[in-house]
């Protein structure tokens, strides 16, 4: 069979090509392409006007980017040498992630290119749910530096969402909002990917790249203000050699609610596959942190804070619920130099390192270079001889080349790695190298002390997420003492952190990520271990299917997933609350299921009465409909197994 698919494709290739040379021959040079979808539902039309290349983008009969410019050298002189069309079906299985298994199924036209002489390709994939451009040059002399050209002509009316760093994502704007947002400051800014374009028609757009890890010489992707109205460009300088180069792929996503663009399987499957041969080692899972529970009192008098005794109660509880790292954040050192860390007199960290050993519980340790540089080169070889099986990078914000470097280098020592602060986005790293379990790439909860509001978490788990997992520390369940300025790295402001308990814990599930993070104390945990068993029971990373069954942008969002023939299903809602109805239709017919439910009581207030919550249980079919009613900034779980 597979002799047979890659028989058809040659022979639609060669079919592509002579049709093309008979035309040619008898017309002179195309100057207009089309690409349809293997759906048929989508289609992009490339024009080669006045030697430049311009393309446009349909869905259903409908322009979603009006005629808009493609580029790799300024007012270069394009032709079209040869031009040829592929249709791929495959399959692959990420080591971990949202689907056991992704399916990856597009037409690509390849145009081969003279650009003011220098020999190229615009390649052009058309999938059912997006389309993506990548430019290649070949090896041998030319300049040495492009300048990468994405123009995107959108419409009249959109509404504009994008992301905002430790901060929360800016939107709805309309075109003439958006400009003036970047032109407040002195230097004007430029617009974090993706950029979301909520369209006319109630469709969805969102602009963004994939595999940056395959181009060298260029930084990650950012977005501004055509000249144009309703124009939207970005620009990446490109240094270049006389080795053959490779752009990352610029993506358009399309999609018919919010949702759909978070699910959207494209920037994986644009991404370079995995460089790594062994990745057994490579294990997703949920870890406890020790920043946010500092200066915690414990019912037993016992207070929280960077040493030995503290982080054997966080190691004993990881035991006893199975979860399988503790993450030692900041203040493990005092002092670094070349080689060399000078270690904080608060703990013994080999104590530390020895009885999670015995316990069985993995670590991970935390390092930035505020304190010091130890180098790079000799970094993830110490940690790898400490036996951490992970490390939390901070404040090295969006560097390009370093980041790429340090995958590599924690993945050649056997470590995950998770990047702390705003770092390169890196869409789709998670399949070329897997051991990129997560990074911030967000407001992460009581970032700079600031706690976010319900609102700007469902911004962000319809914004930030499309981008691939994000470390956003969920799961507070002390938010009286949160609030009341019992801890201290809580917010600045006494009062402002305005969530359920129950909304806590169904974030953990909604945001994806390879590891999940939850920051709060043992203690705390053990008091509400009913609600806590819906976070126990999770299988992070180890889903086989994930889809979005509610979205609606800083309003609500419902997400359900499923491992084996287990659900987890969890919902949260804004400040106003509301009521969800979840149908119930992703079940197996031949099977009834017994079903928890972890929710908001009629009591429960975000403001007034947050850790109010009940948990019951009952049985459910397919097709049953639940009504998962959310107290104000309130959430709904549910854990669903066969009976």
């Amino acid at each position: 069979m597979k002799e047979l698919k890659l028989t058809m494709v040659m022979t639609r290739t060669f079919l592509f090509i002579a049709v093309l040379i008979a035309v040619s021959s008898c017309k002179g040079k195309l100057n207009h392409y089309q690409l349809t979808s293997p759906g048929g539902n989508l289609s992009v039309h490339i024009e080669l006007i006045n030697h430049s290349l311009k393309y446009s983008i349909s869905s259903k009969d409908q322009e979603r980017i009006r005629l808009s410019s493609l580029g790799i050298f300024p007012d270069a002189k394009v032709t079209v040498l040869e031009v040829s069309e592929i249709e791929k079906d495959t399959s692959w299985k990420p080591v971990w992630g949202q689907q056991s298994h992704i399916r990856d199924y597009y037409r690509e036209l390849d145009l081969n290119l003279e650009i003011n002489g220098i020999p190229g390709n615009l390649m052009a994939r058309a999938y059912n749910d997006g389309v993506a451009f990548r430019f290649v040059l070949a090896e041998g002399d030319k300049p040495k530096e492009a300048f990468f050209n994405c123009e995107y002509n959108l419409f009249e009316g959109d509404m504009y969402f994008f992301p905002m760093g430790e901060t929360e994502p800016l939107g709805p704007l309309e075109f003439s909002e958006l400009n003036e947002t970047l032109q407040k400051k002195e230097k004007k800014r430029k617009i974090n990917v993706p950029l979301v374009s909520e369209q006319q028609n109630g469709s969805y757009v969102a602009l963004l790249e994939s595999d940056l890890y395959s181009a060298t010489g260029i930084q990650s992707m950012k977005l501004e203000v055509g000249e144009q109205k309703n124009q939207i460009v970005s620009v990446n300088r490109v240094e270049l050699s006389e080795e053959a180069w490779k752009s990352p792929w610029r993506i358009i996503l399309l999609g018919d609610d919010h949702g759909d663009l978070v699910m959207n399987t494209v920037p994986l499957n644009l991404a370079t596959p995995s460089q790594l041969k062994n990745t057994d080692w490579i294990k997703p899972g949920k870890t406890l942190w020790d920043w946010r529970v500092h200066g915690y009192t414990a019912p037993d008098g016992f207070v929280y804070g960077i040493n030995t005794e503290s982080y054997k109660r966080f190691i004993d509880f990881a035991e006893d619920k199975g979860i399988e790292y503790f993450l030692i954040d900041d203040s493990w050192y005092k002092e670094v130099t070349k080689g060399h860390f000078e270690m904080s007199d608060k703990l013994n960290l080999q104590e530390v390192i020895d009885y999670a050993e015995d316990k069985k519980v993995k670590l991970m340790l935390y390092y930035d270079r505020r304190h010091g540089e130890y180098g790079d080169d000799e970094l993830f070889e110490y940690y790898r001889s400490l036996e951490m099986k992970g490390i939390k990078y901070g404040f090295m914000g969006n560097d390009v080349d370093f980041t790429r470097s340090a995958i590599q280098k924690s993945a050649e020592n056997k470590l995950l790695i998770d990047f702390h602060d705003g770092p390169v986005p890196f869409t789709g790293i998670s399949r070329t190298y897997p051991n990129a379990i997560t990074r911030e790439y967000c407001h992460a909860q009581q970032d700079s002390r600031r706690a976010f509001t319900p609102e700007s978490f469902i911004k962000m788990a319809l914004i930030n997420a499309i981008t691939g997992p994000l470390d956003m520390n969920n799961g507070n369940f002390d938010l009286t003492g949160i609030n009341a300025g019992l801890r201290e790295k809580g917010p600045r402001e006494k009062n402002s952190y305005f969530f359920t308990v129950s909304s806590e814990m169904a974030r953990t599930l909604i945001i994806y990520s390879g590891l999940v993070c939850i920051p709060d104390a043992p203690e705390v945990y053990e008091a509400k271990s009913d609600l806590f068993e819906f976070i126990q029971k999770m299988p992070v990373g180890k889903w086989d299917e994930s889809r979005i069954v509610h979205s609606k942008i800083d309003t609500y969002i419902t997400t359900a997933r499923r491992h084996d023939q287990e659900w987890f299903v969890g919902s949260v809602y804004n400040q106003k609350g509301g009521a969800l109805e979840i149908k119930l239709d992703f079940l197996d017919s031949d099977l009834e299921y017994d079903i928890t439910f972890y929710e908001d009581t009629p009591e429960t207030h975000c403001k007034t009465n947050p850790e109010a919550y009940q948990v019951r249980a009952g049985k459910v079919n397919k097709g049953d409909v639940v009504k998962a009613v959310m107290a104000p900034g309130g959430g709904h779980s549910m854990w669903i197994r066969p009976h």
